[in-house]
Order: C-alpha cells, then structure tokens, then sequence
C-alpha cells in the first residue's frame, strides 16, 4: 500500500478518502472505494464501504452511452479495493509495514442487477481466512439493501 505504516481511526470509525488513499496505491479514475463506514477486526475481520456512482464516471460514455452501467468488472475491482483496505488495516493494526495487495482469483463471482448512475454500491467484505502474505475475502455489493452482486476473492501482499 504505502512505505509507512498509517495512522490508523478506531475500530467502527468512518476512514475518508484522505486515510482510504494513505492505506491503498489507487487513484483516479480507478479509485472506486469513496468511504469506509464501519470496519472492525474481532471477532471477524469485516469492513463495509462504498462506492459513489455518478454520470460521470469515466466508463459511462462507452458502457453504454444510451443506457449507462456500472461494468461488472470494475464492481469486483470496488469490492477489491475494499478487501485491500481491509487488508491494510489488519497490517496495521499487528504494526506490520503494509504491502501492495494484488488481487490473484476471483472465484464465485455473480451479479444480480445493474448499477447505474445515482446508485450507491455498498460493499461488504470478511475476511475468510489469511495464509501469510495471502488473504481470502467473502464480499458482497448492494444498492438500496437489494444485493447486486456477490464474489469471493484472492489477494496477495508483496
């Protein structure tokens, strides 16, 4: 993520764009995570965030320009950067230097809905399991509390 270790919030605490970009490398127009509402560590590692989506995302003039949808793909990527977010905190929190998570797999991913402009995705992530500088992470998207889609993920710290 970054060289230094983050000044992390409380566990529960809101992290703003400002923290979220301290903890990962993404930017504009590929950062897709605009806020963390809550996360915690104990008893589960868990983080809920979202996911602003506007008419002028970047993606929206060819995806479609009569009928503007979130790509499918760039919702894995959101649910993604949350898991590294999460990832991150974790790091920080055991006072380990936070490294640069890439994703590896993305296994069972399902989409029940479209998201469009106005809509607000949010997203869920646990981690499942961590196997040394690797993560496993359940995560699930919802606009308006209907979920629109679902995946789980593989990511690796290097």
């Amino acid at each position: 993520m970054t060289d230094s270790t983050p000044t992390m919030t409380l566990p529960g605490q809101r992290i703003e764009i400002e923290e979220i970009k301290g903890l990962i490398p993404h930017r504009y127009p590929f950062l897709l995570v605009d806020r963390v509402l809550s996360w915690q560590l104990e008893p589960e590692k868990t983080l809920r965030a979202i996911k602003n989506v506007t008419h002028n995302e970047p993606f929206f003039p060819g995806h479609f320009p009569d009928h503007p949808v979130m790509p499918g793909v760039l919702i894995v990527e959101a649910m993604a950067q949350a898991a590294g977010v999460l990832g991150a905190i974790s790091q920080a929190s055991e006072g380990k230097e936070t490294p640069l998570f890439y994703l590896v797999k993305v296994d069972n991913a399902r989409f029940s809905q479209t998201v469009v402009p106005g809509d607000q995705l949010v997203m869920d992530v646990q981690e499942k399991r961590r196997m040394r500088n690797m993560g496993q992470y359940i995560c699930e998207a919802a606009v308006d509390g209907k979920k629109v889609a679902s995946c789980e993920l593989l990511c690796a710290g290097k």
